[in-house]
């Protein structure tokens, strides 16, 4: 998804996620795009400072699908295409964000 996709989505109240499942996308109240972690509540912006680039290749941004009978885990979630990110067998992350300040 691009950047104005993404925008586009959040504005129109879809869930967009970042990686996987465990990354949701939001607008804060002050217009904000955000991509955070919800288990940790770790987030970092959309964008780097310019606005301009994203933080993380536009394949890895989703919007969610409806809900499925099957429960799964947030962290075992993949994108469409199958692929994971930031996320080691166990659903241990990899990687984590820091909160903004």
């Amino acid at each position: 998804m691009t950047l104005e996709e993404i925008k586009a989505a959040i504005d129109a109240g879809q869930t967009v996620h970042w990686a996987n499942t465990g990354y949701r996308v939001d607008k804060d109240r002050f217009g904000q795009y955000l991509i955070t972690f919800e288990p940790n509540g770790s987030t970092i912006g959309l964008t780097d400072r310019s606005g301009q680039r994203l933080n993380g290749e536009e394949a890895e941004f989703f919007i969610a699908g409806p809900e499925s009978g099957d429960e799964k885990s947030q962290d075992s979630q993949l994108r469409p295409d199958g692929q994971g990110r930031g996320v080691v067998p166990g659903g241990e992350v990899a990687q984590s964000l820091r909160r903004q300040r």
